[in-house]
């Protein structure tokens, strides 16, 4: 499947009716700076659908997409963005936390994105568990894949599954396109 049409519907930063209607919803989640933004311009194959910044932690609310008239592409802000203010990380928790596990909305999947470089970082892996332990379907995506040496491809990869444990993971680049389609229909 891919994707015919795309729309911005609107930030949030609670609840809302927009995600009382009976579509499903596709959470993107990952450390600021993950390129979680970027990697939904890539799927939706527009530059500009969801803003993107070469400054971590410019997304600060929950962006709607609404994706082929049939599903919700959800940008949540990143978490663990150190130069941002106490009070300012800890809204973004909130914001976060609120629509992943105390909200009454259910997610189809929940991706999340990581730096294929650097690795799962303490923070992803606490995400992970809390994901886990709410009995959400997870995707990982390990995203900048093409910034990986082609020798220490096999090797970061399967360090991340060591880490990751048995959820799919998917190699991405935004730039290079590779890994949309396997992404694509692993959520949609």
């Amino acid at each position: 499947m891919d994707i015919a049409s795309t729309q911005f519907l609107k930030g949030i930063i609670g609840p809302d009716s927009v995600l009382e209607r009976n579509i499903p919803q596709i959470a993107f989640v990952g450390r600021s700076n993950s390129g979680k933004s970027s990697l939904i311009n890539s799927l939706t194959n527009q530059k500009n659908l969801a803003r993107t910044s070469g400054q971590p932690g410019r997304t600060q609310e929950i962006n709607i997409f609404l994706i082929n008239d049939a599903c919700y592409f959800l940008d949540l802000p990143g978490y663990g963005y150190a130069r941002a203010s106490q009070e300012t990380r800890a809204q973004l928790e909130k914001v976060i936390n609120g629509y992943l596990f105390e909200s009454v909305y259910r997610q189809k999947k929940v991706v999340l994105v990581i730096d294929a470089q650097v690795g799962p970082k303490e923070l992803d892996l606490a995400m992970i568990r809390l994901l886990e332990k709410h009995g959400k379907e997870i995707v990982v995506v390990a995203n900048k894949i093409d910034k990986v040496k082609r020798s220490d491809y096999s090797k970061q990869l399967a360090d991340h599954r060591k880490k990751i444990g048995p959820h799919p993971i998917i190699p991405y680049s935004t730039e290079k396109k590779i890994g949309r389609k396997e992404l694509l229909r692993e959520i949609l």
